[in-house]
């Protein structure tokens, strides 16, 4: 008799694990990359000064984490602004899933150290970078792949 409830247990977890398989078939969509977008202002007469900070240290920055895995890919966009709180440059970092930002304070350390020599040092980096430009905010999302 216990060998026949555990064959029907068995068969109903099997059944009911196809069921939520089937269910994730009925969505359009994949779940795919996830995207932070930071939103930048330069300061008038400040942006070559800005982008040649993003194309050295932030620039080793992304490709260190792109090294350790932690990061997909990244971009630096630029946008016409058209008001003076609009931001003039963003930055694109791509993340593999949700799960990749997981320990992301502990990650950006060992970056920094590695980068930059230590977390102080990076701290005052980003401290002298207030005279450039002014971080306006980010967004994350996540890319829905169409099937």
């Amino acid at each position: 008799m216990s060998k026949q409830r555990f064959v029907a247990v068995a068969a109903f977890a099997c059944l009911a694990c196809t069921s939520v398989a089937a269910l994730a078939d009925d969505h359009p969509y994949a779940e795919g990359p996830v995207v932070n977008v930071a939103s930048i202002r330069t300061v008038d007469g400040k942006f070559d000064d800005y982008m040649k900070w993003l194309s050295t240290t932030w620039k080793q920055e992304q490709e260190a984490a792109k090294k350790a895995g932690y990061i997909v890919s990244y971009q630096v966009l630029t946008v016409e602004a058209r008001r003076p709180d609009d931001p003039d440059v963003y930055l694109v970092i791509t993340y593999k899933n949700w799960a990749a930002l997981d320990g992301a304070i502990a990650k950006g350390d060992a970056i920094a150290k590695q980068v930059e020599g230590s977390v102080a040092a990076a701290n005052q980096s980003e401290a002298a970078r207030s005279t450039i430009r002014r971080v306006l905010g980010s967004s994350t999302m996540q890319v829905l792949d169409l099937k």
